[in-house]
């Protein structure tokens, strides 16, 4: 039966080519892909391809790239594809006249345990804010962003020294086992609808769009919150400071709980092994990091060539 759902995925990340790969492997027909158009990147400004696209060609599935997904070329093209469901996963936002299309409708794949966490950049801020626990939702497409009826959910344990990147890889995995059963239950009609209203939502907590004002570290607060910031943002969009009047981006660090010697933002190194910048009750180690201009390289490397001082 699996075979004869005409099924189209819209998705443009390497997040989402884990879910699509699924849905190939188990022998979904997947009729169509939705994917964002080619964008130029690099310093010769070539068109690159997203993650998806390059992942559907290779597999010789039809591939759209509407610039605006109210375009009537592009509805009457999707309505001639008759799918009888449509998934999402890490795609924009989409208008009613899409999402509404097909009969057995549109599921999402949510990098967080819904009702928390709804919004760009679950992953990120969950990490930010310290969680123990992430995990993916499944759940129908509504009109607002996120807040559709929950079909299933898996959580997923954050280690106490996991990265954005990390955790991103482990739901990535995690989410296309989840789509996998989604689907399978939808298309035997064996699935059970739970609306985000009904679950605990009294302190539902938001991932919004990261923006460079959200990676400035500031060295006031307790260094567990400025270690979470860094571990939440790397390797992406990456926690930033200044050190000596340059920028400098900070990948992966350690943090040590004594009492700084010197005030919050200010450092201590031996200009060999570390250097370390006070927090408000500890300092943060620099293992990994950028400074403006240069590669990225281990802390040794740096204060081999290029000397701190107070």
């Amino acid at each position: 039966m699996q075979n004869n759902t005409r099924i189209i995925f819209m998705g443009t990340p390497d997040f989402a080519v884990a879910s699509l790969d699924i849905l190939v492997q188990n022998g979904y027909n997947v009729v169509a892909v939705i994917t964002a158009p080619d964008k130029p990147a690099g310093r010769g400004l070539q068109l690159h391809e997203s993650a998806v696209k390059q992942y559907a060609v290779s597999k010789n599935i039809k591939v759209l790239q509407p610039e605006k997904l109210k375009n009537p070329a592009f509805l009457e093209e999707l309505k001639a594809l008759q799918a009888d469901l449509q998934v999402v996963v890490a795609f924009r936002m989409l208008p009613e006249l899409v999402w509404d299309m097909p009969p057995l409708g549109t599921i999402n794949v949510h990098a967080s345990l819904l009702p928390n966490y709804r919004g760009a950049a679950p992953i990120n801020w969950a990490i930010i804010n310290g969680e123990k626990e992430s995990g993916v939702t499944t759940f129908k497409l509504q009109h607002e962003i996120d807040t559709g009826d929950v079909l299933f959910s898996q959580a997923v344990q954050i280690r106490d020294d996991e990265t954005a990147g990390e955790l991103h890889d482990e739901l990535m995995q995690t989410g296309a086992q989840l789509l996998l059963k989604t689907v399978q239950a939808i298309v035997s009609g064996d699935v059970h609808e739970k609306p985000q209203a009904q679950m605990d939502a009294a302190d539902v907590k938001h991932a919004p769009k990261i923006f460079k004002e959200n990676c400035q570290i500031n060295w006031t607060l307790p260094v567990d919150q400025v270690y979470n910031l860094v571990r939440g943002l790397s390797p992406y969009p990456t926690a930033w400071s200044t050190l000596q009047g340059k920028g400098i981006k900070i990948f992966k660090a350690e943090k040590e709980h004594v009492t700084p010697k010197v005030a919050p933002g200010e450092f201590v190194t031996d200009n060999k092994t570390y250097l370390k910048i006070a927090a408000a009750d500890g300092y943060l180690s620099l293992l990994e990091i950028q400074l403006e201009g240069k590669k990225k390289m281990e802390i040794e490397a740096f204060l081999r060539g290029y000397r701190v001082t107070n």
